[in-house]
């Protein structure tokens, strides 16, 4: 901590300010991770994506690293009504040079407070100037520096493709915000913008990955592009948008092969005095919670859209997660026999997740599964224990009692614990009185 004081003491006043602007600028940004790729660190070479440290990014087999997540710029042309950066809004502005954000990163990496880079911007005079001053900071890490750590840059809607091809040769992740789910309501709070100039970009990356990919079947030492792939984000809540309506959009999406993830950033209101956003305030978190449920139940667990959301429950139930939320619709498929149940069934089960369903295929080829065995693969048999048999369960499955029951019992309440005050003290430890 000390020498992080010191450094801060040491760097040139203007940086330092800049830096404080642009970082608080860039809070919102919720799609900072990273993950997919690994940069051996190599001699001459200064960093590389295998490290651990502190922070705020989760790679994805658990690791936790620190990113330097920073903007380039947040002055910007656009005047989009839910943006804190917005054209209209009077709030302090910054720009770093090229320069300055290339030697802050160097510094802030020698001094082991950060393993790499997320950079974002506003979009000043055009989306090719802007990008083309981003590509510049990637490029130099790598090529003056050779830096080997971690680079995200966030591509700029509108950007040609000789710049996102150029950018994907540098980066590690490339990402371009979808920000609102549908044209219509985009339009609405960003008139300036379209959905169109988000898919593009995401095209172009996507055709740079898929051409890489080839090129290294062939050259087994040719760079590679993107190798992390690409991510995106959708504002959940400053539109009417149903969560039908997002997650249709997001399994669409994952169609792609390059796209890796895509984030839900519950609605701030930053700008509470523009007309066009909701007057409800902040949306409720376990909305967003919800959300990232469900996109990990299409993504591992096999589920379809609809089968998560329909037209008869447009939105997902926030006292339950999506799967609870479908097993109990649907009590006529319960309960399912660990022992003799595909893993496709097993992973369906409430409280069985992709590892213990895994374990739990491995392990009856040896001996029964027992409910003390499941216990000790890591199933939630709070919940599970309704929805399985075993042969040895003495809870009623939820095709004996109502799903209504089930549902009641494990969204019951615990009553909350009270520490006893001084006249029930006394009566427990008489001898102390």
């Amino acid at each position: 901590m000390s020498d992080k004081i010191v450094y801060f003491s040491g760097m040139k006043e203007g940086v330092f300010e800049k830096l404080k602007i642009l970082a608080e600028s860039a809070k919102y940004d919720v799609s900072c991770a990273s993950s997919g790729t690994t940069r051996r660190n190599r001699p001459g070479t200064l960093g590389n994506t295998a490290g651990w440290g502190i922070c705020h990014s989760f790679t994805e087999d658990g690791r936790c690293v620190s990113l330097l997540k920073i903007m380039l710029t947040n002055y910007c042309i656009y005047d989009c009504a839910y943006c804190i950066n917005r054209r209209s809004n009077d709030i302090r502005r910054a720009t770093f040079s090229v320069s300055e954000l290339v030697e802050l990163t160097i510094e802030f990496y020698r001094r082991n407070y950060i393993e790499g880079l997320f950079l974002s911007s506003g979009v000043v005079r055009n989306p090719d100037y802007t990008m083309e001053r981003m590509v510049r900071v990637a490029r130099d890490l790598r090529t003056v520096h050779r830096f080997g750590g971690y680079i995200h840059l966030k591509s700029i809607p509108g950007a040609s493709r000789e710049l996102v091809d150029e950018a994907g040769r540098y980066a590690d992740r490339l990402s371009v915000n979808v920000e609102i789910p549908t044209e219509r309501n985009l339009k609405l709070l960003a008139p300036e913008k379209d959905h169109q100039s988000v898919f593009r970009p995401m095209l172009f990356i996507q055709q740079g990955v898929s051409a890489s990919a080839e090129e290294r079947r062939k050259f087994r030492h040719a760079p590679r592009f993107a190798p992390a792939g690409q991510s995106t984000q959708m504002i959940v809540g400053a539109t009417d948008e149903t969560d039908r309506q997002i997650l249709t959009l997001s399994s669409d999406l994952y169609t792609r092969p390059s796209m890796k993830r895509v984030y839900y950033s519950g609605f701030i209101p930053v700008n509470s005095y523009d007309s066009r956003l909701p007057s409800v305030g902040q949306v409720p978190l376990v909305r967003e919670h919800r959300l990232y449920q469900a996109d990990w139940l299409m993504r591992f667990y096999g589920f379809r859209v609809d089968e998560i959301v329909d037209d008869a429950a447009p939105q997902l139930d926030l006292e339950i997660d999506p799967k609870l939320a479908w097993a109990l619709r649907h009590p006529e498929l319960f309960p399912v026999d660990v022992n003799r149940a595909d893993y496709g069934m097993i992973l369906r089960v409430p409280g069985i997740g992709v590892k213990s369903a895994a374990l739990i295929v491995s392990s009856r080829r040896h001996s029964r599964v027992t409910a003390t065995a499941l216990k000790k693969m890591g199933v939630v048999m709070k919940k599970a224990q309704y929805f399985i048999t075993c042969g040895e369960l003495s809870v009623a499955g939820v095709q004996d009692v109502k799903p209504e029951y089930v549902r009641r019992v494990l969204t019951a309440r615990k009553p909350e614990r009270r520490l006893p005050d001084e006249n029930q003290l006394s009566l427990l430890f008489p001898e102390q009185s």
